[in-house]
């Protein structure tokens, strides 16, 4: 058999593939590809578009014109063109006459590389192979459970993060010798980049996609950031990236109505239109959707070597009436998006059966659906869920005149009845410093000082909380104004003392972080925390403790929620002995008052609450305390009689 009669063959059998939903690859097939035909070596590109008339392959190489008309394949509903013509970075588009004879330049639903916008025609990039040098880090990842390590994430808006002088953006080469040694200082474990997938317009943040397989030019090359993960690998920081697969951009020129039909989205015209986000909806159910999803999942996975994907938005893709317009019940009369819900499965235990060692996030904000866990339970399959609610309750509370926080203590102890539900991330996002909202910083009730405190007290609280750890960037020094996605962070507060001591409090947090099993080994499991006080609301100071495996290492956690000091404060303690204060948010250090530690605690023989013994200490106004056991007694447990 001729090796053109075998890859004839191999198309084939991957385009059956890909109208079931099982060609998780379908950009081998699809997209452009070199190849020797009849003993000339070329490119043949291939693109699905069941009802479109006609369509020509037009690019830089024949001057945008017809001179490439492809074949359409009547049987599987795609088009083809083998031509020796293009080279290394030129731009080429698809010409479509759809089913109505309307004629539109369309993108290559499959391209690796775009020019930069606001154009938007596809580039000719070969990414030379890589020799991967991260096997130290994929064998570590192999051997631990995530469940049971520290994971505190950093999240980056890439175009963001820092401008050069000029006012451009930091590419992935510049990221790559500032953003990482950056990271590695301040102790997080992971970074989070929003949507890195090419996008029309940076307004959106890269959450309304046109690119699905392609790195934003914006950004740099695809190899800049092969390089950058590699980096980041090699000084042991995990990288995670944002993901959209339930929505689209709406662009004419993008996926919507490719071929003059509702080709990847919904028939029905309400499904098919998100209109909180003005794109459109992709059809979930559609075998070819499913294909050309999982695949961009597992691309960017496998070509980018990234640790992880958050998916976006999954609310969008569980409920039929999660949008603001019209909805039309389910067979069962209910709001469940079933199309949505298996593919989400579908889409975890792909990747999952791949690589278990992938960490898949949900963005997701209600309670209807278990998201973590066995998808043989009924779950999706995620590992993590954002915890919308803690943040959303959280924020609440700190905002508020600490006058009335007795009032409503619920709302920083209500997330300890539902804590276990799902295996949660607890963030302080992107979504919650822009849009009027206000910096982190702006949002703490206040003069100045009073801000700072209560920014230390709240991120010593989600710290300590069980529960994984975000938090988006130019929260880590307090920056006061709103994240602008067009400028870079506003490096200059670090100037301040105030910001600078924010800053090295911040490093010095997540630092003990990583240093206190407590704060992570046991989350899978109520065993990690006991809580000590949570119905002082008279005082509005919340106490409790943090375990780890170990009974002799646990930490007790005292958060003060007012302005008022707290002298000769009771807490309860399980063991006889001594404690030792770790962690005292009002140091000078860290932009406080306090020159020195409180002394070590010896326990009094009086009950309080549930523990036999208690301490007393002075809690700082505004103020968060960490003690650690120092000389205790743990009583020996009594052989069974026999």
């Amino acid at each position: 058999m001729q090796t053109n009669e075998y890859l004839e063959l191999e198309t084939e059998d991957a385009i059956k593939r890909f109208h079931s939903g099982e060609n998780f690859y379908s950009q081998h097939v699809f997209g452009y590809h070199q190849e020797d035909q009849d003993g000339e070596t070329g490119f043949v590109f291939r693109v699905w578009a069941p009802n479109a008339q006609q369509i020509w392959l037009v690019g830089t190489f024949n001057d945008w014109d017809e001179s490439l008309p492809m074949e359409k394949n009547e049987v599987y509903g795609y088009w083809e063109v083998f031509t020796g013509k293009p080279s290394e970075n030129d731009l080429y588009k698809y010409k479509v006459r759809q089913a109505d004879g309307r004629v539109v330049y369309k993108i290559d639903p499959f391209a690796i590389a775009f020019e930069k916008r606001p154009d938007n025609a596809a580039v000719i990039h070969h990414v030379p192979e890589k020799k991967w040098k991260d096997g130290l880090w994929y064998g570590r990842k192999k051997r631990s459970n995530f469940f049971q390590r520290p994971i505190n994430i950093y999240e980056v808006h890439a175009s963001s993060w820092k401008h050069h002088e000029d006012g451009t953006p930091y590419s992935f080469a510049d990221l790559k010798e500032e953003l990482i040694p950056y990271v590695k200082k301040m102790g997080y474990t992971h970074i989070e980049f929003m949507p890195l997938m090419e996008h029309p317009l940076g307004a959106s943040w890269g959450y309304q996609l046109i690119g699905y397989f392609a790195l934003s030019s914006y950004y740099g090359k695809p190899e800049e950031f092969q390089d950058f993960v590699e980096a980041c690998h090699k000084e042991n920081i995990g990288v995670f990236v944002d993901w959209v697969p339930g929505h689209c951009c709406i662009n004419d020129d993008a996926l919507p109505k490719y071929d003059g039909t509702p080709q990847f989205e919904y028939e029905n015209p309400d499904r098919a239109a998100n209109i909180r986000w003005g794109s459109v909806n992709f059809d979930l159910g559609k075998p070819e959707v499913q294909s050309f999803l999982i695949s961009s999942a597992l691309f960017w996975l496998e070509m980018y070597h990234i640790d992880g994907i958050r998916v976006d938005a999954v609310s969008s893709m569980l409920y039929l009436d999660y949008d603001d317009g019209p909805w039309e019940p389910n067979h069962e009369g209910g709001n469940r998006n079933y199309e949505g819900y298996y593919f989400l499965q579908k889409l975890n235990a792909v990747v999952k059966l791949a690589h278990p060692e992938v960490i898949m996030i949900a963005e997701e904000s209600s309670s209807d659906t278990q998201i973590t866990g066995l998808i043989e339970s009924g779950a999706l399959g995620f590992d993590y869920k954002w915890n919308m609610g803690w943040m959303n309750d959280v924020l609440d509370f700190y905002k508020m005149d600490p006058a009335f926080r007795k009032d409503h203590f619920n709302l920083i102890t209500f997330s300890f009845m539902y804590m276990m539900q799902e295996n949660y991330i607890l963030p302080l996002s992107h979504d919650e410093v822009v849009h009027g909202k206000r910096s982190l910083m702006h949002k703490m009730w206040g003069d100045r000082y009073k801000q700072f405190s209560q920014l230390r007290n709240l991120y010593t609280y989600m710290i300590a909380h069980p529960g994984k750890k975000l938090l988006f960037m130019g929260s880590e020094w307090g920056q006061f104004l709103e994240w602008k996605y067009d400028e870079g962070l506003e490096w200059r507060d670090l100037d301040d003392p105030m910001n600078n001591s924010m800053q090295h409090f911040t490093t010095s947090l997540n630092a003990l972080y990583k240093e206190q099993p407590a704060l992570w080994e046991l989350e899978e499991s109520y065993d990690t925390i006991s809580i000590i006080d949570a119905d002082n609301r008279n005082d509005s100071v919340l106490s409790f403790i943090r375990k780890s495996k170990k009974k002799k290492d646990f930490l007790i956690i005292i958060l003060n929620m007012t302005p008022v000091e707290r002298q000769d404060f009771p807490i309860g303690v399980p063991y006889q002995g001594s404690y030792k204060e770790i962690w005292n948010t009002e140091m000078q250090e860290f932009g406080g008052t306090w020159k020195e530690h409180n002394p070590d605690q010896l326990t009094e023989e009086v009950p309080f609450k549930e523990y036999p013994y208690r301490i007393k200490t002075v809690v700082p106004a505004l103020g968060a305390l960490i003690l650690q056991p120092d000389k205790i007694k743990i009583p020996r447990k009594r052989p069974s009689a026999k």
